[in-house]
């Protein structure tokens, strides 16, 4: 029922699978976490994201196509651009706004994490720290280790889990020690780094494609 009532989601689904073979594997997972992110999203949750060097580098991707549009028109309403009508520039300002889902990457303030390195003895904590100051039940982590072995990612699940947030993994085709502790793991293919995350950036692409759907109907014209 969730996805009957999507169809530009159920389009997107057997574009995935009938295009990208090697990942069938992940199908059951993506679909488990779209359902996740959007029932979120509904309740007014987040995505929060940490991982470490390139997986960071994926983090920052994903929120980029999660705060603005990424394949679809995300335009305001008349409604919504009306709260800017007494505002200075409010017209063009209102006129070039997007709508964006709330996604948050950890660790992007170095002041807070050298803080922690140097103020708390127990190493790789800061992402743990963060995220226990900010997260609430409602929201969601999604912790990218291609190894899932990542100590920082793994103290950010747990700490998650603790302050009954949801929790999914992005790891490569073992799991490791997240796949152990996450809600939902989506296991990627592969047996180098490199290999894993050319995958991840396939499964989180769509993963952001389903979510946009989901609100927003209108394709882009580029």
């Amino acid at each position: 029922d969730y996805f009957q009532h999507h169809p530009d989601v159920v389009e997107i689904v057997a574009d995935f699978w009938n295009n990208e073979q090697d990942l069938r594997d992940t199908l059951q997972s993506l679909l488990k976490s779209y359902v996740m992110i959007t029932n979120s999203f509904e309740k007014g949750g987040r995505l929060y994201l940490c991982g470490n060097g390139g997986s960071y580098a994926d983090c920052l991707h994903i929120a980029a196509e999660m705060l603005k549009s990424y394949q679809r028109n995300r335009k305001l309403s008349a409604e919504d651009k009306s709260i800017f009508s007494e505002q200075p520039y409010g017209k063009e300002i209102a006129d070039h706004l997007e709508y964006g889902f709330p996604a948050i990457v950890l660790g992007m303030n170095p002041s807070l994490k050298t803080a922690v390195e140097n103020d708390i003895s127990f190493p790789n904590l800061a992402f743990a720290q963060e995220l226990f100051a900010l997260g609430r039940k409602e929201d969601i982590l999604l912790g990218i280790s291609t190894s899932g072995n990542a100590q920082n990612v793994l103290y950010a699940m747990a700490t998650a889990t603790a302050i009954g947030m949801r929790t999914i993994a992005l790891t490569g085709k073992e799991g490791g020690e997240l796949a152990k502790i996450a809600d939902i793991t989506i296991f990627a293919p592969g047996d180098r780094t490199d290999r894993i995350q050319e995958y991840h950036r396939k499964i989180y692409h769509i993963l952001c494609s389903m979510v946009e759907a989901h609100y927003f109907p209108e394709q882009k014209n580029d």
